[in-house]
C-alpha cells in the first residue's frame, strides 16, 4: 500500500498554524485542503470530544450560511487526532485566501451565545456530548494563533 501523504509529514515538527495540506483535483476542479491545527501534535492535550463536537457545529453552521463561501466549501470537520480540524474547500487556495473568513468563523465560535445549532436528538447522533465553553476558548486561543504571522504557512505539507 502507498503511503498517504499526511503521514509523510513530520508531526514533530508541526506547531499550531493554518495549511494547505493538500491540493487534489476532482473531475478536473482543484480542491483545497487545509489543516487548521489547533494544538502542537503530541505535545499538548488534545482537544475532548465535547468541544471538538461544540466546534464543529458552530463552524460548520456559519460557515454553510456564510454567502461568500457557502456554495465553495465540501467540509469542515475534525481530524481523527483532535488537534485540530479540515476545511476542504472548491478552487486553488492559499491559507492568505482563507484566513479572514477562518477568523470570523473562529469569532463566531468565541462569541457564540445561545443553543448550539443541531443540538437535539432529532439533527444530531450525540447531541448531549457538547461544551460551549470549551469551544469558545478553543476559538479564542486559535484566533491568537493566528494574529501571529509565523504560524499562517502557505506552503504545502
Amino acid at each position: 500500500m502507498d503511503r498517504i501523504t499526511s503521514f509523510s509529514v513530520d508531526h514533530l515538527k508541526l506547531k499550531p498554524g493554518l495549511y494547505v495540506s493538500r491540493l487534489d483535483f476532482v473531475g478536473g476542479n482543484p480542491v483545497t485542503t487545509f489543516d487548521m491545527r489547533m494544538t502542537t501534535p503530541n505535545l499538548e492535550p488534545v482537544i475532548n470530544n465535547a468541544e471538538l463536537h461544540a466546534i464543529e457545529h458552530l463552524g460548520a453552521t456559519f460557515l454553510r450560511n456564510d454567502e461568500k463561501v457557502k456554495d465553495d466549501v465540501i467540509y469542515f470537520g475534525p481530524m481523527g487526532c483532535r488537534t485540530g480540524f479540515y476545511l476542504i474547500m472548491a478552487g486553488e487556495l492559499t491559507s492568505c485566501d482563507v484566513l479572514s473568513k477562518v477568523k470570523e468563523m473562529l469569532n463566531f465560535i468565541a462569541t457564540f451565545e445561545g443553543d448550539i445549532p443541531g443540538a437535539s436528538p432529532v439533527e444530531c447522533g450525540n447531541y448531549q456530548d457538547l461544551n460551549l465553553d470549551m469551544a469558545k476558548f478553543y476559538g479564542r486561543k486559535y484566533l491568537e494563533v493566528l494574529s501571529n504571522e509565523d504560524t499562517l504557512n502557505i506552503v504545502y505539507l
